[in-house]
């Protein structure tokens, strides 16, 4: 049976830590807050693909590489969308420390394959390195278990390499590409996880 409100299921399912973090469910006053937090990353290595083809088989290799130097890598979506898509194509939860957001993820539920798509993680310059990606990710697969779903996913360019070595941490294994996935022509990597039901 499936939870009809999820801001009734957030509201029993809030996760805390003691350093004050609450997940809750994003509110249209947050949105200023949202659009203006920096959306880049910075990194020093980058997830290189090879794809190769041959009679009856393709091979696909992902490895990092280090870069020579520190770049930043932009955000592959256009976040100023968001105040024009909150609410209508997916679930937004944010991550709320003394009143003030400070990192949101948005995910999308597919009933039907009985799995969520992961597709927005950001967090705030200030917050990040303290496990707050980490809290909203552990509360989208509880969300996830919650309503029954068997899979999570994630979904991140491949030159996002804190997102990559985070999803990895977290458990989830490479499950596909696709480079022609954003607007930006950057590739996108997918990582996957079963759920375990309780």
């Amino acid at each position: 049976m499936r939870c009809s409100d999820p801001c009734d299921w957030s509201n029993r399912m809030s996760i805390e830590k003691s350093n004050n973090f609450k997940i809750r469910a994003a509110l249209s006053t947050d949105l200023v807050r949202l659009v203006g937090m920096d959306h880049s990353c910075d990194s020093d290595y980058v997830w290189q693909l090879d794809l190769k083809k041959d009679a009856g088989e393709i091979n696909v290799t992902l490895r990092d590489v280090r870069l020579p130097r520190s770049v930043r890598t932009e955000y592959p979506r256009d976040h100023f969308s968001l105040a024009d898509t909150w609410k209508k194509d997916a679930r937004t939860f944010v991550a709320v420390s003394d009143g003030t957001p400070i990192g949101y993820i948005r995910f999308l539920e597919q009933a039907t394959a009985e799995s969520v798509w992961v597709f927005d993680l950001v967090i705030s310059t200030e917050a990040r390195q303290k496990g707050v990606a980490t809290l909203l990710i552990q509360f989208v697969e509880k969300w996830s278990i919650e309503r029954k779903n068997r899979q999570l996913f994630i979904e991140t360019s491949s030159k996002n390499h804190p997102a990559i070595s985070l999803a990895k941490k977290m458990g989830f294994a490479f499950s596909g590409y696709n480079d022609h996935y954003y607007a930006t022509q950057d590739v996108a990597l997918f990582f996957g996880k079963l759920l375990k039901q309780f």
